[in-house]
């Protein structure tokens, strides 16, 4: 089964669980395919994200995906009644329109990657997404709903069961969730099973126990500063441990909305030298201070509007870290969380309470240890991440059992050529989309790459209809996480420009370094052998490329680079060839680079470039020079 994730936004910090699964998934041998419809808030990212062998896709910006839309209509494949019909029921609220234009894109882009079935976290907009993509391309999903997404963020319980019902089945990630889904969707109740969310031990190799006492007790805890978490009676709670004269220390990881209003809380209660707000800080520190800690709490209860916590991801990875845990008797927090033998669960909202559960384990070593060995079998027992995709691998096989494939076994190879585009709409490559069509005509093996979009250039006829065909890197956020979260590499790359004798510009260099960091991942899972810069400034990201996955690099060069031509004759040493639009770089460097007349912009061919349109012939690229430009990629990148 070729199969697809479909998320509204991805990654986000807070939800390590879908990086859990996928990542077992691909290890028992699924090969992914994973859409975003946005691109993620932060360029923080956990250390197990680079694991993952399935780059991300993005849609492309606006005004391409609402091309998709037109090339939808034009095909027939446009889901204008189910468009109509949702605008009529739910309003404007659920902005129909915008999910139909997104499902536009990832429906081609699932067809072309031969996805057979998709899935989607979160029953919010992705999962409307999902029920237009489905009209559209005929590939059938399922969604795992957590708690806040269907309870309050989709907004309609009507679409909410419309979506079940269209879904091949929806996953719960607890038996509290699965009976609330029940009672919303009793069509589909059959088909709502409970999933837990899955740990993978390997991040908490060592963790024991800990029975230490004479220090203060560390008592932590870690969440998102809104109501739902409860964090003012854990506060409160730790007012009434001061007053019974135990010595701790608390301190609270996360930020959010509420944090100005706890910080006065906490000093208006004096308790600045016993509780911490920490703020927001990357995992691989959370989970370093969760193995330290001697208790685990999470006051967690439920807010004005009816939200609450359903599973608390971060109260497993406390268990996992062999720590005893207070919380509370909320939602599925008892699922994980046995009381009096992993830790103490007390009713939501009762400070007073909360506080004798804590000052129990602080006066008691020897108690809290035994909870925390207990905390970690349990988790060994029913959340390592093998046992807990099980069911739901099963369900998905079950699901596509029978199901008409999107005839994944015709998929042909993808594209082994990488054509780099720096940044698209660009005027001083004024043939790139004659030439991008001209190749496109010949092989199928190109795929262009665009790294930067100019929003602010107006999209010609001719550059609407090339941009169907081109992929484009995400925004800048995107990309400086990729970089973030491959330090080795990035060193490795800025330690070899420092030993070059003829460097680029370091602004230069640190552009298209972002962009081979972020490309490199997609080219390696596509395959992709051979690389053709189409400019000076992306032959710089082609180098690095080439040296970071052994592909073969060829370039273009214009008429007027903006490199220097010591850093351009420097970076074709590594080239097996290409055009050349300065007569005398082409004649000092020679074969297998040739001059490339028509680009060369001299005046005669800009007026063939003005006569073309009314003559419809392209007197500057005959069709010899393209079967022959063609049969030059193949040839370099091994598939002559």
């Amino acid at each position: 089964m070729r199969l697809g994730y479909l998320y509204s936004r991805y990654p986000v910090l807070s939800q390590t669980f879908c990086d859990m699964e996928m990542l077992e998934l691909e290890r028992q041998g699924f090969e992914l395919t994973v859409g975003s419809i946005h691109p993620p808030l932060t360029s923080i990212r956990h250390p197990h994200a680079g694991r993952l062998q399935a780059p991300v896709h993005y849609a492309p910006p606006a005004s391409v995906v609402a091309l998709w839309e037109k090339k939808a209509r034009r095909e027939g494949r446009w889901p204008g009644a189910l468009l109509e019909a949702h605008e009529r029921k739910y309003g404007p609220a659920v902005k129909a329109p915008t999910r139909a234009r997104n499902a536009s894109y990832f429906a081609e882009l699932f067809r072309r990657r031969g996805v057979d079935y998709f899935h989607v976290h979160f029953a919010n907009r992705a999962a409307h997404t999902a029920l237009f993509l489905k009209a559209m391309a005929g590939i059938p999903f399922s969604v795992t709903a957590h708690g806040q997404d269907f309870m309050a963020d989709l907004g309609n319980d009507d679409l909410l069961r419309e979506i079940c019902d269209e879904a091949e089945f929806v996953a719960v990630e607890t038996e509290y969730s699965r009976g609330l889904m029940q009672a919303r969707c009793p069509n589909a109740a059959a088909r709502i099973h409970r999933v837990y969310n899955g740990m993978d031990l390997g991040n908490f190799l060592g963790a024991s126990p800990n029975s230490a006492t004479g220090a203060p007790v560390e008592i932590l805890s870690v969440g998102r500063l809104v109501a739902f978490k409860g964090f003012e009676y854990l506060i409160e709670a730790c007012e009434q441990l001061r007053q019974r004269s135990i010595r701790f220390r608390c301190e609270i990881i996360g930020d959010g909305p509420l944090r100005e209003k706890l910080q006065h809380h906490v000093a208006e209660l004096r308790l600045g030298e016993h509780v911490t707000l920490s703020g927001a800080l990357p995992q691989d520190c959370v989970l370093e201070k969760v193995q330290r800690c001697d208790i685990f709490a999470l006051a967690s209860t439920t807010d004005d509007k009816g939200a609450s916590d359903i599973f608390p991801t971060v109260i497993l990875e406390a268990m996992a870290s062999a720590r005893p845990v207070v919380s509370t008797i909320l939602a599925g927090i008892p699922e994980s969380v046995v009381d009096k033998e992993t830790g103490l669960l007390v009713p939501a909202g009762e400070s007073g309470l909360f506080a004798d559960a804590l000052e129990t384990l602080c006066r008691n070593g020897q108690l809290r240890a035994r909870f925390g060995a207990a905390a970690r079998a349990r988790v060994e027992q029913h959340f390592q991440i093998d046992v807990t995709t099980r069911p739901l691998i099963e369900l998905l096989k079950t699901s596509q059992e029978g199901k008409a494939a999107t005839d994944s076994r015709g998929v042909q190879p993808g594209p082994r050529i990488a054509y780099l585009i720096d940044q698209w709409p660009d005027h001083t490559l004024p043939s790139l989309e004659t030439e991008l069509r001209e190749v496109a005509k010949r092989t199928s093996e190109v795929q262009a790459f665009v790294c930067e979009f100019r929003r602010d250039r107006r999209l010609s006829a001719e550059q609407k209809r090339s941009a169907l065909q081109l992929d484009f890197l995400p925004d800048a956020m995107a990309i400086e996480a990729e970089w973030q979260a491959n330090r080795e590499l990035v060193f490795a790359l800025e330690d070899d420009r420092a030993n070059e004798s003829h460097r680029v510009p370091v602004d230069l260099f640190l552009r298209q370094a972002h962009f081979a960091v972020t490309l490199q991942r997609m080219f390696a899972q596509r395959r992709i052998g051979h690389v053709h810069a189409t400019s000076s400034r992306a032959l710089i990201c082609g180098v690095l490329l080439k040296k970071i996955l052994g592909v073969s690099l060829s370039a273009s060069i214009e008429a007027k680079p903006l490199l220097p031509r010591e850093a351009i004759e420097n970076a074709l040493q590594h080239a097996v060839g290409g055009r050349l639009a300065d007569r005398k770089l082409s004649e000092h460097l020679g074969p297998p680079f040739f001059f490339d007349r028509p680009a060369s912009n001299t005046p005669w061919v800009r007026s063939l470039r003005w006569i073309r349109p009314v003559s419809r012939i392209d007197l500057t690229r005959p069709t010899s020079f393209w079967q022959e430009w063609v049969n030059r990629l193949n040839h370099w990148s091994g598939g002559a």
